[in-house]
């Protein structure tokens, strides 16, 4: 598992992120970015005993934040949901346990500011919501926002730290 400095270092521009969720006012945005980049981050995959190392290929923003209806009332204290939808590329990496971390780190830092709802779904899973045309799963995806997908945002390698001595 990362180090917090790992985490507060990310390996990708936060402005990308930001520039996906553009339609929202700039906290939101800043609140978006920080999330993602906590689930890239935190997720452990370590003692898995899986077939190919766990990675995350995408990381989905649904909801009504996604949709542009978030509601914020600050009079009556209501707001809106962060809906989350990550997706892994086996099975065994989608288990609650491995996402602990990251959901004690995302209250830690946002703490009642709002509501983040994850859920994380295989390869697999996908797959067969597409096959079995599971209208639940697949209309969010195709409504939500991508905000990481790893063929197009991940680097090679976490980048080295400079020393200017």
């Amino acid at each position: 598992m990362p180090s917090d400095d790992q985490v507060i270092e990310d390996v990708y521009a936060r402005e990308v992120v930001m520039a996906r969720v553009g339609h929202l006012i700039r906290r939101k945005q800043q609140e978006v970015e920080r999330i993602a980049r906590i689930l890239r981050q935190t997720a452990s995959f370590e003692g898995v005993l899986a077939p190919v190392p766990g990675i995350i290929t995408r990381i989905f923003l649904i909801g009504p934040y996604a949709r542009r209806t978030w509601y914020e009332d600050k009079a009556s204290l209501y707001f809106s949901d962060y809906e989350f939808w990550v997706v892994v590329n086996h099975t065994l990496y989608a288990d609650d346990i491995r996402w602990r971390r990251a959901k004690e780190l995302i209250v830690s830092e946002l703490g009642n500011r709002c509501a983040v709802s994850l859920s994380v779904f295989s390869k697999a899973d996908i797959k067969s919501a597409k096959a079995s045309s599971d209208h639940f799963i697949l209309d969010r995806l195709e409504a939500g926002i991508t905000l990481f997908k790893a063929s197009r945002d991940a680097p090679s390698a976490l980048p080295r730290r400079q020393n200017n001595t």
